[in-house]
């Protein structure tokens, strides 16, 4: 769905790079990432869109975007574009630390993998026999299958709870096992199993938390130290930590978190005691050299955390999209690893390629950012000449006016019939908006029922009786919504 808009009255775009001068070269591809970003759609036989960042960051009320490109297997440039917030005067830098929300997972994924490599945990044994604190309930599920390391991981444990929403300023936090029972002041439901392991992809930032405890449970240190000792300090990830609360020593040098109205979330962020899953705060150059890393130890050429032949493990998922920590994409050559993330106020995401010494980290502190990170992603794609991350092509078809007319009209979801979209005509043509939060949207025709957002692309289909009566519309390939009037 889409986010409400409302402009950022005072953002001016500034940028602060690496120490050294770029060359002409990195220079110029820079510029390129930074004025030619790329709407999802472009339409046949149009002059091509290409945006600036200081529009898009407007458009999207972004105050602060941070971006890292890794290139021959080194971080070839790093930039930080905009300020720490919408009423703030300091300017975001390359040491802006931004919530890394579930880009947290494969990090910590690392230090499991070194437990492993170790001999102090198995990827393939019940994961029980390590846990002291908590464990998992016996269910038919797990007396079929028990529930492993390499499920956690892997999101094929079988486990609940897809993600976390974190604890404003002042509130009290709960404990590890609290969370994972699901006990106040834990605000997120108990982590158990519902699914045979092994069976299914079934995302699970619950999982994580499992595996969480059993790193504590089997060194006995505390979590967040032991990243630092054991993944973070080895990489050379200085500016980063899993330490929630955020340090007041590191408080100056956090980005704040902003709705996607642009507004400021009370208490400048939330507190995330779900270190694994989604407590990682940390820049965009450090991510670059947690890249580096696995590039190289994937090529035999450095070992600081995890050897080849456990890198080769991490980057093969049981169940394909999702390797042990990372998710994967493509294979052999083209195989690469990416991850996103998304704490209240926060988006993120990184990609890179396993094998060609490519990558990019782009970090930002508002809840619209995903939507600019598709397009800088594009940009970055179209500057260093990848094949993925295009724009796709659309052919407009000419829709009558008593066609568009009758398309228009008051539309409620079913599963939640209090959410209504509004759709009206005007200038020839659809407009939608989101009765709840009175954000507005184009559609753009590719045949008298077949519709997408323009720029994203997003599918809207209008469904039909027999009779030609408009009855309802599927949004995006998922959501089913039935017209009222």
């Amino acid at each position: 769905m889409k986010f409400l808009i409302t402009p950022l009255l005072h953002l001016w775009l500034v940028s602060v790079s690496l120490g050294q001068t770029p060359t002409p070269e990195v220079a110029r591809k820079m510029q390129q990432v930074e004025t030619g970003l790329l709407p999802g759609v472009q339409i046949a036989g149009q002059t091509p869109i290409r945006y600036t960042l200081a529009e898009r960051m407007r458009q999207y009320t972004i105050p602060a975007v941070s971006i890292a490109v890794v290139n021959n297997g080194k971080l070839e440039w790093a930039k930080a574009y905009g300020y720490l917030s919408t009423d703030s005067l300091q300017q975001a830098d390359k040491q802006t630390l931004f919530q890394a929300a579930s880009i947290s997972k494969p990090i910590a994924a690392l230090a499991a993998l070194k437990l492993v490599e170790q001999g102090k945990l198995s990827l393939d044994a019940d994961i029980n026999q390590y846990l002291k604190s908590w464990k998992i309930k016996p269910s038919r599920f797990t007396e079929q299958k028990p529930v492993t390391l390499r499920g956690l991981l892997s999101h094929t444990a079988g486990l609940t709870v897809h993600g976390f929403g974190g604890y404003s300023k002042n509130r009290e936090l709960p404990t590890v096992v609290q969370i994972l029972n699901g006990e106040k002041p834990a605000n997120s439901p108990a982590v158990v199993s519902d699914t045979v392991p092994g069976v299914r992809t079934k995302y699970s930032g619950g999982g994580y938390v499992v595996m969480q405890q059993v790193v504590t449970d089997v060194t006995g240190e505390d979590f967040a130290a032991f990243m630092q000792k054991t993944v973070l300090a080895p990489i050379g990830m200085t500016h980063s930590t899993y330490e929630q609360p955020l340090p007041e020593s590191l408080n100056s040098k956090a980005s704040l978190a902003h709705f996607g109205n642009g507004k400021k979330i009370p208490g400048d962020w939330n507190t995330y005691p779900e270190l694994a899953p989604a407590g990682l705060w940390t820049t965009p150059s450090d991510l670059a050299l947690y890249i580096i890393e696995i590039q190289l130890s994937l090529a035999g050429k450095a070992n600081h955390v995890l050897s080849e032949s456990m890198t080769k493990t991490m980057l093969a998922g049981p169940l394909g999209r999702h390797g042990l920590g990372p998710d994967i994409d493509g294979k052999g050559d083209a195989l690469g690893f990416t991850h996103s993330g998304g704490n209240a106020g926060y988006k993120c995401l990184f990609y890179a390629s396993a094998n060609k010494g490519q990558g990019v980290v782009i970090m930002t502190n508002a809840d619209r950012g995903m939507e600019l990170i598709t397009e800088l992603m594009r940009s970055v794609s179209d500057a260093y000449g990848w094949t993925g991350f295009k724009s796709v092509t659309k052919k407009l078809v000419p829709v009558s006016p008593e066609k568009l007319q009758a398309l228009a009209g008051r539309y409620s979801l079913k599963a939640q019939p209090n959410m209504v979209l509004e759709v009206s005509v005007a200038a020839n043509e659809l407009r939608v908006k989101q009765r709840w939060d009175r954000f507005e949207f184009t559609l753009q025709p590719e045949s008298d029922l077949a519709f997408f957002v323009k720029d994203d692309g997003g599918p809207i289909t209008f469904e039909a009786a027999p009779d030609g009566t408009i009855t309802g519309l599927l949004a995006f390939g998922r959501d089913h919504w039935t017209k009222v009037n």
